[in-house]
């Protein structure tokens, strides 16, 4: 949205010729919901002009009081703070089309909220109430928009400290779910920065530092925890905005286990892809980089979309650091989901880690609210990456929850998936906003799973799964470059046309010989299919590498500079 904004501001300088001020506004050019406002009360107004208006015009507003905030010169018109007398007044000219209130649409985390269709789930009164989400992660930092009390209902440190989000990385995160946005709901704000799921409940299980590094142990002990508290708190959820290399199958890798369990306590649990889309050191071009847990077939895995600082979805594209499937070891169909999660607006952990070491992340209150006092207190930060992404998903899970609480984490994964918008490009090119590097990302089932968030799209749904939603394995004959898809036999996606691959991934593409995945393509003898692959314990991820042994994210992952601060163009 900030890149939006500056877009919208930059055409202040271009103009029409403005003459004097009428008396009085015929009524047909006076919106009627304007009428009702005091004269010399300040009011946003939006002045469409018959074109595109001038710098002349623009300064005789700013001499009867106004302020010029700024200029929509697609639609010829510019967007003002002013006394509502003027408004009158401007209606009153020959030149002035038509003037409205500068509404308030519905409520929003910058984009995100709207690029899955958020709004229109909340004005029909869903928005995660009674439902409990576990955020284990970095800690949560008890804030006006999301408070203890006030949507953190729980709090235990697993790292020997009282909670609080010492990294930053936590706060976003639980933000992104359940932020009241009460900061933003003033009567000259203009928009409402607020969590999917506003009314749910989160509870904060600590596990990482303030360096973002945390244990497998702390993790599970923290899963065990929210087990534990399942029906205390009904618990409902878990977000797992972390992870690590894969080192065996997930079969035998406990963290892995434990998210089963939870899965299978009837917990849904949300886990990040990774952000290591880019990575081609060993030629594959970023496919086999998912994380554990993600790489578990049970639970939701979530890439990261762009939003391209707009409210419509249709502009959206992959960022490339997404990580890619399939899995190391299981070869694994993942992600399962794309979100939103790149540069996302969500809360400020004040004094933490990121905060200290990104102040140019932090978002001025006069983003929302044009009155604001310049040097007062900012509530609200921006992050990029998978991180960002699985809270997207986390909060519009609690929302599908709270309208059909007997929904099982199969049921509601296995609609997530089928409803998911898959309306892609072929392939998009990123810029990274550090490097200048150009990646080229594909949009086959490996990078954006079964498609796009939609939320509207999944609670409108009535099909309910009868089978297990667990991820599909993908073999792979190099000798033909034909991938094959073999699933559970309870999977869903065996039962029938609603379920099938087809419907879900719409795969009809991905297996065709034509397509990225034929012998030509990345997915050669040498890559990620071999038993000696690029990810083995002398590669990459060893004990040298940006992944070490005793971390679950290292101060040279999550928050890296080239993703999970300045994203990409």
């Amino acid at each position: 949205m900030e890149g939006f904004l500056k877009r919208k501001l930059a055409g202040v300088l271009l103009s029409l010729t403005f003459t004097a001020f009428g008396a009085s506004p015929r009524a047909s050019k006076f919106a009627t919901d304007l009428s009702t406002i005091s004269p010399d009360s300040m009011v946003n107004v939006i002045v469409q002009w018959t074109a595109r208006p001038s710098e002349a015009q623009h300064r005789a507003v700013i001499a009867k009081g106004g302020i010029l905030r700024a200029r929509l010169n697609r639609i010829h018109a510019s967007a003002y703070l002013l006394p509502a007398r003027v408004a009158r007044e401007l209606a009153a000219r020959g030149d002035v089309v038509y003037v409205t209130p500068d509404r308030k649409v519905q409520g929003r985390l910058d984009n995100s909220a709207a690029a899955i269709n958020a709004p229109s789930v909340w004005a029909a009164g869903w928005t995660g109430t009674g439902i409990g989400v576990a955020v284990i992660d970095s800690g949560v930092t008890s804030t006006n928009n999301l408070a203890t009390g006030q949507g953190i209902v729980y709090t235990q440190d697993f790292t020997g400290g009282d909670g609080t989000d010492a990294a930053g990385h936590g706060t976003h995160v639980a933000g992104i779910i359940a932020a009241s946005g009460v900061t933003t709901s003033c009567s000259q704000c203009t928009r409402s920065l607020k969590g999917i799921a506003p009314g749910a409940s989160i509870i904060n299980l600590r596990v990482l530092d303030a360096n973002g590094a945390g244990t497998d142990s702390a993790v599970i002990a923290a899963i065990d925890q929210a087990i534990a508290l399942k029906d205390v708190y009904n618990i409902r959820v878990i977000n797992l905005s972390l992870g690590r290399p894969v080192y065996e199958s997930y079969t035998l890798d406990p963290l892995c286990q434990e998210v089963e369990a939870a899965w299978k306590a009837g917990i849904v649990v949300v886990v990040a892809a990774g952000n290591d889309g880019r990575d081609n050191s060993f030629g594959s071009s970023g496919y086999g980089t998912i994380t554990a847990p993600g790489n578990d077939p049970y639970v939701i895995t979530v890439g990261a979309m762009k939003t391209e600082q707009s409210y419509e979805r249709s502009d959206d594209l992959i960022a490339s650091y997404s990580s890619k499937g399939p899995t190391q070891v299981d070869h694994i169909l993942k992600p399962d989901l794309v979100a939103p999660g790149n540069m996302v607006v969500s809360l400020l952990a004040p004094g933490s880690a990121l905060d200290v070491a990104y102040p140019q992340n932090e978002v001025p209150a006069q983003y929302y609210d044009p009155a604001a006092p310049v040097g007062g207190p900012n509530y609200f930060f921006t992050l990029s990456g998978t991180s960002m992404a699985a809270p997207v998903v986390s909060g519009a899970v609690a929302d599908l929850l709270q309208m059909d609480p007997a929904l099982t984490p199969d049921q509601i994964k296995a609609r997530l998936m089928k409803t998911a918008y898959k309306t892609f490009p072929t392939s998009s090119v990123a810029v990274d906003l550090t490097t200048g590097d150009v990646y080229t990302s594909y949009y086959d089932p490996f990078t954006v799973g079964a498609g796009y968030l939609d939320l509207a799209a999944a609670m409108a749904d009535t099909t309910v799964a009868s089978g297990t939603a667990i991820s599909p394995t993908m073999t792979f004959d190099p000798s033909t470059g034909i991938l094959t898809m073999l699933s559970d036999q309870n999977a869903v996606w065996n039962s029938n046309a609603v379920w099938n691959s087809t419907a879900v991934w719409s795969t009809s593409s991905l297996w065709g010989t034509n397509s990225v995945w034929n012998s030509n393509a990345v997915w050669n003898s040498n890559a990620v299919w071999n038993s000696n692959s690029v990810w083995n314990s002398n590669a990459v991820w060893n004990s040298n590498s940006v992944w070490n042994s005793n971390s679950v994210w290292n101060s040279n992952s999550v928050w890296n500079s080239a993703v999970v601060i300045l994203g990409e163009k």
